[in-house]
């Protein structure tokens, strides 16, 4: 089972000081059937007068801190360990049942009488904040959504054309570009494409999440090293009833496996922003961000 060390540094250098500031963090790792954290912690620096840990909405560790002292740096370190358990080769097919249904069949379901896991997932289908599905992504959808197409076909599919049809440009977009934006820009980042295909997916009636994490990639020798290496990244999982929970990654075309690392997952980036919160003073401010993920034997 591979075992990765995290070191995710965030630090904010203000041109003022800053006499308050109330903090919300998505930086320590959520247990799942395939995830489990043998070590997580947060260090702070100026030390927070209030800090607390509550696990969210949707079954993420969420981390509330506030500093009431004046500062002019503020240094957020996420240390973990995290252990995965590599997916099998009958997860990571799209081709056997229940992927081979249409994705109308899929569709379908959703909208019956739902419990357990399906009524779960039926959240996931509505528009959120940051995923509009407006008729522009739905047009974009039907292209790979054709009439009786497998669901797992079509998803390869779509994941695909916005991969090789969209460029990944770290300056094109911000934490708030919309999807009318991206697809008139056809360039963005992780959080953009993963929001894309969610809004995509969702246009068509299929559940969607979006998904937050690591990637760790270790190219052979002479070849290119994978998008999103030693940073934080994001994609998407796509609900299959009698399936579960299916990872995909369009930034760089790929079904995650065991080098993905999740730390939570919501509705569309809001829902999981690493860290946010508000300032009282500061002025203008830089932010640097760091981020390792090493390998463990």
């Amino acid at each position: 089972m591979p075992q990765y060390r995290i070191r995710h540094l965030t630090r904010y250098t203000y041109e003022e000081p800053v006499s308050v500031c109330h903090n919300l963090a998505h930086l320590l790792p959520r247990q799942s059937p395939r995830h489990f954290w043998s070590y997580a912690d947060l260090e702070i620096s100026p030390v927070p007068a209030v800090h607390s840990e509550r696990i969210d909405y949707f079954g993420n560790r969420l981390t509330f801190f506030a500093i009431q002292e004046p500062h002019r740096e503020l240094n957020v370190l996420a240390k973990s360990i995290v252990k995965i358990e590599p997916t099998g080769e009958e997860n990571i097919s799209l081709f056997g049942s229940p992927a081979a249904a249409s994705w109308e069949s899929v569709r379908d379901h959703m909208c019956e009488r739902l419990w357990g896991d399906d009524l779960e997932a039926s959240q996931f289908v509505y528009e959120s904040p940051g995923v509009q599905a407006t008729p522009e992504v739905h047009d974009y959808a039907q292209v790979s959504f054709t009439p009786n197409r497998p669901i797992g076909e079509a998803l390869l599919d779509l994941t695909s054309r916005i991969h090789h049809e969209f460029v990944y440009d770290t300056k094109a977009t911000t934490a708030t570009t919309t999807l009318p934006e991206i697809m008139n820009a056809r360039r963005g980042v992780c959080q953009d494409f993963a929001h894309l295909q969610i809004g995509c997916l969702r246009s068509l009636g299929l559940p969607a999440r979006y998904v937050s994490g690591y990637l760790l990639t270790v190219p052979p020798p002479g070849t290119a090293r994978l998008v999103g290496a030693d940073a934080s990244h994001a994609w998407l999982s796509l609900y299959i009833p009698g399936h579960g929970w299916l990872d995909i990654d369009p930034t760089n075309d790929l079904i995650p496996s065991e080098k993905h690392i999740t730390i939570a997952w919501g509705r569309d980036f809001g829902d999981v922003s690493p860290l946010r919160g508000v300032i009282l003073g500061g002025g203008k401010h830089t932010i640097h961000v760091s981020v390792d993920v090493s390998p463990l034997k």
